[in-house]
């Protein structure tokens, strides 16, 4: 099941035979109950013996980012923040000031990831912000992931005045030395533990108690099984009513990590950006003022309105990441995409040579019609081979 915005999806999977059964979508009744629309679409299904549930409903999982200086731990923590099917809504660097906290609030986020140092190098500038959400009564939910070092004191400051903290391993352990899972993983406990209920999106514990990640999470999963399962790199665009996700999961290149052309806040091979403004409805307005931005033609339909959001996300995602050149696959999902868009969406990312970075040459362009990468997300963790031979059951990417 994904609870997203506009859509509740159904997928039954037969996990004996890997195989996807039937499939629907209803519209999302977040003006009620989410749970109402998605009892519906179970029902169209024909039910099942379990539910797993991802969610975007109510705009998703919205996270800021609290760093020690911007080109290096912010920029990885901001990295981190977006695989973890966030949209990051503020990114902040060095000792937080008053004007600081403003901006933090004005941002409204659901989260708060907290980074800074390496292990073992300043520790002065994470202790500081961890004094300065302290003192502000900051309620917010906060990820600390910063310092190892003085972890445990800036823990025992947020804890004494009530901040709900969880702790994870430093997202820039050494400088250029990336480690985004722990803080993922911290980032989709809150997600699932305080961040779910406190939307409101149904009434009662039950919606809450069946989701088990943001869409975006689950479906990063998803790509990370394919990828797996292929060996090349792959590169997925996601069009939605109010947002764009592009996800990329690329073969590492060792000069990348450890030669002249490293990334001092590492490098992301999985890795995934939101764009809250990109959209075909909802975002329909934001696609379009992003259109004269970029000097591309205003959009007409709901196909150029996708297309446009796809070139414009494709751009963002890309702009300073290596190697989406070299992608063998791309995999475009979405409503528009799947009910005839594909190839007119697709098309527009692959002959953008104007966007200031170069589409890849030589990948073959699919579509998810069955709309099963977040389900081989939600089933990965406790069913890889099921995942995988669902996704290649599912999607025809044969080279």
């Amino acid at each position: 099941m994904d609870v997203g915005s506009t859509y509740t999806k159904a997928a039954k999977i037969d996990l004996d035979g890997a195989r996807l059964i039937r499939r629907a979508e209803v519209p999302t009744t977040s003006a009620t109950d989410v749970l109402h629309g998605l009892d519906a679409a179970v029902a169209a299904v024909g039910g099942g013996d379990e539910l797993r549930v991802c969610s975007s409903a109510g705009g998703g999982l919205r996270l800021a980012v609290i760093g020690y200086e911007a080109l290096v731990t912010a920029e990885a923590g901001h990295r981190v923040g977006l695989s973890a099917g966030a949209q990051v809504v503020h990114v902040a660097a060095g000792p937080m000031s008053g004007p600081g906290l403003t901006r933090l609030r004005a941002a409204r986020p659901d989260v708060l990831l907290l980074v800074g140092g390496t292990d073992g190098g300043d520790g002065e500038v994470l202790l500081h912000n961890a004094r300065r959400l302290a003192a502000a009564r900051i309620r917010l939910p906060v990820v600390l992931a910063g310092n190892a070092d003085v972890r445990d004191e800036a823990l025992a400051v947020l804890t004494a005045r009530g901040v709900p903290v969880t702790p994870a391993a430093n997202v820039l352990p050494r400088i250029g030395v990336l480690d985004p899972l722990p803080a993922r993983a911290a980032i989709r406990d809150v997600f699932l533990r305080h961040v779910i209920g406190g939307k409101r999106l149904s009434r009662g514990r039950r919606f809450a108690s069946l989701v088990r990640a943001a869409t975006p999470d689950a479906v990063l999963a998803g790509v990370e099984a394919l990828a797996d399962r292929t060996g090349f790199g792959i590169l997925v665009v996601d069009v939605g009513g109010a947002t764009t996700d592009v996800y990329s999961a690329l073969v590492p290149d060792p000069e990348s990590e450890t030669g002249p052309r490293r990334d001092v806040a590492g490098t992301l091979w999985r890795a995934r950006t939101v764009e809250g403004d990109l959209g075909v409805a909802a975002g329909a307005d934001g696609t379009r003022a992003a259109a004269v931005a970029e000097k591309l033609p205003e959009p007409g339909d709901d196909r150029d309105l996708a297309a446009t959001a796809a070139v414009v996300a494709l751009r963002r995602h890309a702009r300073g990441r290596p190697g989406l050149c070299d992608v063998r696959l791309l995999l475009g999902s979405g409503g528009v995409l799947r009910h005839g868009g594909g190839e007119r969406v697709l098309g527009a990312v692959l002959s953008d040579v104007a966007g200031g970075w170069a589409p890849p040459d030589r990948a073959r362009t699919v579509i998810d019609e069955q709309y099963v990468l977040a389900a081989a997300g939600l089933l990965s963790a406790d069913h890889p081979a099921v995942a995988g031979e669902l996704l290649s059951n599912s999607i025809r990417y044969e080279m």
